[in-house]
């Protein structure tokens, strides 16, 4: 298949992928990570069986050390070098699936788009849609040759925490925070220790399950239903938000399948947010 043969979607089926499995420039990546209380194993699962010839991208340890909050995205001169090893490049055709369908798989391919990677997409129903089909699987570790990725950031993909505050301050940007509805009420206590609860004042909720269908993202109209019900106003941008920036991530990858481009990511999320005692937390509604 030629290099040029790439659909331009955010989203990729099963067969499409299949018909091209061993293309020198197509790269497979299974990004599976779960929450630490699901206490599974994404590397060994991954040696297990994964899609043949994919790489597995580690959320955890592809992320900025200097860092004290979980998987914040690495510098730029890192990842590239991170990718480079895994021989995937900035023009590689790229697809991200994870085991859970539609989980962590948005995350690294919001990673991808943010340093750079203009062809690279998620695979429609992940593993699991995959392995329904009885495609093929592989196992163990799979190796690839070495590669040169050309990382850059792209402007405006991520945001902090003082540009959070700027958007909650004035009209114009929506902050949409995709954390379950009782966690965002401050009904729940948080997962990780130390964090307050609730949510950032003049925040929006909209819980990234209720995006998906069957371990699948929802067709466009079901998103734009999820959207409007949420009081989210498509013709406005938006800043995504979860716990720790994984779920904000499917938010933004929903966005984009809607053709929406003026998004962004806050990468901290409420493991920064709530942790910061001078950084105001509203409960409720």
């Amino acid at each position: 298949m030629s290099g040029s043969d790439w659909p331009g979607t955010p989203l990729v089926s099963t067969a499409w992928l299949h018909d091209r499995l061993g293309a020198d420039d197509l790269v497979v990546v299974d990004a599976s990570w779960f929450l630490p209380a699901q206490n599974r194993d994404p590397w060994g699962e991954y040696l297990g069986h994964h899609i043949p010839g994919a790489v597995f991208f580690d959320i955890d340890a592809i992320s900025d050390p200097s860092s004290g909050l979980p998987h914040m995205l690495p510098p730029a001169e890192r990842f590239g070098a991170e990718m480079g090893s895994l021989g995937i490049a900035h023009e590689s055709r790229i697809v991200v699936y994870d085991t859970a369908g539609l989980f962590s798989a948005p995350r690294v391919w919001w990673t991808f788009r943010t340093f750079g990677a203009d062809r690279v997409a998620v695979l429609d129903g992940g593993l699991p849609r995959w392995r329904v089909e009885a495609r093929p699987l592989d196992g163990g570790d799979a190796f690839r040759p070495p590669a040169f990725f050309e990382a850059r950031l792209l402007p405006g993909a991520v945001v902090d925490a003082a540009g959070v505050e700027q958007a909650l301050a004035k009209a114009g940007t929506q902050v949409v925070d995709a954390r379950a509805v009782a966690r965002f009420r401050g009904e729940a206590p948080e997962p990780r220790p130390g964090l307050r609860s609730g949510h950032m004042p003049g925040a929006l909720n909209l819980p990234f399950d209720r995006l998906i269908e069957g371990g699948r993202l929802a067709a466009p109209e079901s998103l734009r239903a999820r959207f409007a019900e949420a009081g989210i106003d498509l013709d406005r941008p938006v800043i995504t938000t979860c716990g720790s920036g994984v779920t904000a991530a499917v938010l933004s990858f929903a966005l984009a399948n809607l053709g929406k481009s003026d998004v962004a990511l806050y990468d901290g999320s409420w493991a920064e947010w709530g942790g910061r005692e001078e950084l105001p937390v509203a409960t409720g509604p």
